[in-house]
């Protein structure tokens, strides 16, 4: 198979991956020279390292500004993740930014996190040493290392969370404490020594103990089971003594925490985790409040509203505001937020922008799982942020006293903006594109009201993947009858990236994505539009965008193959059934195949309620109709009518959906004589990541197609098919 055009019908999450990853399907895009070998394509496409982090530090007189930035990159031939750190030169001139590199490149290891003080004169490093697994919290300056502290060996809480949604490591304003969050100890059982002699007397504290050690205890789902019972840590850098706060409410798991305007509380999200927890990851509909801890007379006082979803509490410069994100409890994992404000002094909160149902061309709401970690101007009145805006993912600036939100990245050919941190009003940003790998590029934010346009200069420019271009389709359903509501018929969007038109008509790969008239970045009203209606509208939509680039471009209708993961492979299964004979090759990561069946062995059950439309709660039972009625939205029931080779691949601590779901498609493909493999990664979880699985991913799916969608049939005259 030559070089094949990619369709990714969404209503988008983002154009391409956060921080350069890799989606499997660009090396179907790739020109034809290109992927002679998949091994070789990917380790071309691997070779661009993506920024993970980014801090300023300002020299004396304001004008020089040192930008230190953490990058990562798959060192695929050594099946390790390679971690390095590089140092740049930033020169405020009459002409806007003069950038130069101040360091060459250094690698880092066993590094976890890392944070740099208010003043930028200390960087605190979190890490971890090979040889005992001891965790060493360390602060660093222009003088060298001044404090080193063995966690571990302080005994006095379990591992440190390095990422994820309760991860933090923040300076106090007067840079004398650190604020992290750990797992909470728990005693370990003394293993039987050989001179224990049956039935004979234990000490008090032992017989405590006892019958303890196989108890089950809950931890946050996928991505997170390592996490169960967070608490909030200080380590006083004066003193060296390190202290675990026990004031925060046991109905609470903290996390996100930062240092109040004075120095004298924490400011932290807390989850509800009764009666029991519910995964966390990427989902932004669980209960959490804003609290503030009064270190000195241990009251925590709720800030937020009461039944709320909130998360990422960011304090303004001036100390006087505090901005965080606020969602609905429940319903769909991913929803469009609302932006609120509190004033510190009076504890009043208004809300900046609020939930947008219907998208307008200047604005389409606030989609992101967080707010950028330094998002405030020096004026302590805008913030930046990026989230999706139909099918880009933008850089937003908000007046939070106008409420008025200006798009800084619209114009731009890029469809993928990140920023990294904005300090003394410079913005550090990446941007990317299906065809092009993140850049890193860096701007000055003008006064109010003169922002744009906005002048990016390049530090780091990642070249375009040569022979690959790429457009947004906008696909309009038609008219139903039955559903005359404005989401029923608004448009949604699909991108195609395609090799050179010299080598026309292509095969085509189809990449269903969640969750096209249902997905984030086109307004709440749409994402509620596919509530109640899975594996029909979702189907439906991807199947209109296909036929439509089948009717636009220069594609070749006989070699199709759809390739997806998760809802999206839950989509593509339904595909498969309906049109039997429409796609030569199929390969599905982690794919729902059995609703019902995940009530059981899913980290979200609520979410197999409500995407039927069904309320949910905590103590609910599943009734007989309604498992009914979930089997028949079940791809597995119609598979009697695959046809098409399916590739599977799996990961086996998949906490999301069990990789049982994809053995029982295997079982049954198999019986029925359609060609089906399924790979198993052990370790894998839900988003199979890790680069020894990604790169096998990968290359598994390429030989698939390569296998099976075959070359372009001809007729006698030598014409292609059309």
């Amino acid at each position: 198979m030559e070089s094949a055009c990619v369709l990714v019908p969404r209503r988008s999450t983002c154009l391409c991956r956060q921080r350069g990853e890799l989606s499997p399907h660009q090396c179907a895009s790739a020109p034809a020279q290109a992927t002679a070998s998949p091994a070789a394509c990917y380790q071309e496409l691997r070779r661009f390292p993506a920024v993970t982090h980014a801090a300023l530090g300002s020299t004396a007189g304001g004008q020089t500004f040192l930008l230190y930035t953490e990058c990562s990159r798959h060192d695929v031939p050594r099946h390790r993740l390679l971690r390095f750190s590089r140092h740049y030169s930033l020169q405020r001139t009459a002409g806007g930014l003069a950038v130069s590199r101040a360091a060459l490149s250094a690698e880092f290891h066993n590094q976890l996190l890392s944070q740099d003080s208010p003043s930028g004169q200390h960087r605190a490093v979190l890490s971890r040493c090979p040889w005992q697994g001891h965790e060493l919290l360390e602060v660093w300056g222009s003088s060298g290392r001044s404090h080193s502290v063995d966690l571990t060996a302080l005994g006095k809480h379990g591992k440190v969370y390095a990422e994820g949604p309760f991860a933090c490591l923040a300076w106090s304003h007067s840079e004398a404490q650190l604020l992290y969050v750990a797992e909470k100890s728990r005693p370990k059982p003394r293993p039987p020594g050989p001179w224990d002699v049956p039935g004979a007397a234990r000490l008090v504290e032992e017989d405590e103990d006892e019958g303890e050690q196989f108890v089950y205890h809950e931890d946050w789902g996928e991505a997170l089971s390592t996490r169960s019972v967070p608490v909030l840590c200080v380590l006083d850098l004066v003193s060296s003594r390190l202290s675990v706060l026990e004031d925060i409410p046991e109905h609470l798991s903290p996390g996100q925490a930062l240092w109040s305007p004075d120095d004298r509380g924490v400011v932290f999200v807390g989850w509800w985790h009764e009666p029991f927890r519910l995964g966390l990851r990427s989902c932004s509909n669980r209960r959490s409040g804003i609290f503030h801890l009064d270190l000195a007379s241990g009251y925590c006082e709720l800030l937020s509203a009461e039944c709320g979803a909130t998360c990422s509490p960011r304090l303004s410069p001036d100390g006087r505001r505090l901005l965080y994100l606020e969602g609905t409890v429940g319903g769909p994992h991913r929803q469009c937020l609302r932006l609120r404000m509190l004033t510190w002094q009076t504890r009043q909160t208004v809300t900046v922008l609020e939930v947008v149902q219907e998208p307008t061309e200047a604005f389409a709401g606030i989609y992101t799982e967080e707010l950028p970690p330094r998002c405030w101007a020096a004026d302590s009145r805008r913030v930046v942020l990026s989230t999706p805006q139909r099918s880009r993912t933008d850089l937003l600036l908000v007046d939070t006293e106008a409420a008025t939100v200006t798009n800084l990245t619209a114009e731009s050919p890029e469809g993928c903006w990140e920023l990294l941190t904005l300090q003394w009003d410079l913005l550090v940003a990446t941007c990317s594109a299906p065809n092009s790998p993140p850049s890193l590029v860096v701007a000055v934010l003008p006064p109010a009201g003169q922002e744009l346009p906005l002048c990016w200069v390049p530090v780091e420019d990642a070249p375009t993947v040569p022979g690959v271009t790429w457009k947004t389709l906008t696909v309009q359903p038609p008219c139903n009858g039955q559903s005359p509501t404005a989401h029923s018929t608004q448009a949604f969007e699909a991108l195609l990236l395609s090799p050179p038109e010299s080598m026309a008509p292509h095969p085509l790969v189809v990449c269903p994505h969640v969750n096209y008239r249902g997905s984030l970045g086109f307004g709440q009203a749409s994402i509620t539009s596919l509530l109640s209606r899975v594996g029909e509208q979702d189907v439906a939509d991807t199947q209109l965008a296909v036929e439509q680039a089948l009717h636009s471009e220069p594609l070749d209708p006989h070699r199709l193959a759809l390739l997806a993961g998760s809802h999206g492979a839950f989509i593509a299964l339904h595909l498969l059934a309906r049109e039997p004979k429409r796609y030569q090759a199929c390969a599905l990561r982690s794919p729902v195949s059995n609703l019902p069946a995940l009530l059981g062995t899913s980290d979200i059950p609520d979410w197999r309620y409500v995407s039927l439309g069904l309320p949910y709660s905590f103590e609910r039972v599943p009734r007989a109709e309604e498992v009914a009625t979930m089997l028949l939205r079940s791809p597995i029931a119609q598979v009697a009518q695959v046809q098409t080779p399916v590739l599977l691949c799996v990961g086996g601590r998949d906490r999301r959906v069990s990789p049982t779901q994809a053995l029982e498609l295997y079982r049954v493909l198999r019986a029925k004589g359609v060609p089906a493999r399924l790979l198993w990664y052990p370790e894998g979880g839900h988003a199979l990541t890790g680069v020894e699985t990604e790169a096998d991913v990968f290359g598994n799916c390429a030989r698939w197609f390569l296998q099976h969608v075959g070359q372009p049939w001809r007729d006698r005259m030598g014409r292609h098919s059309t």
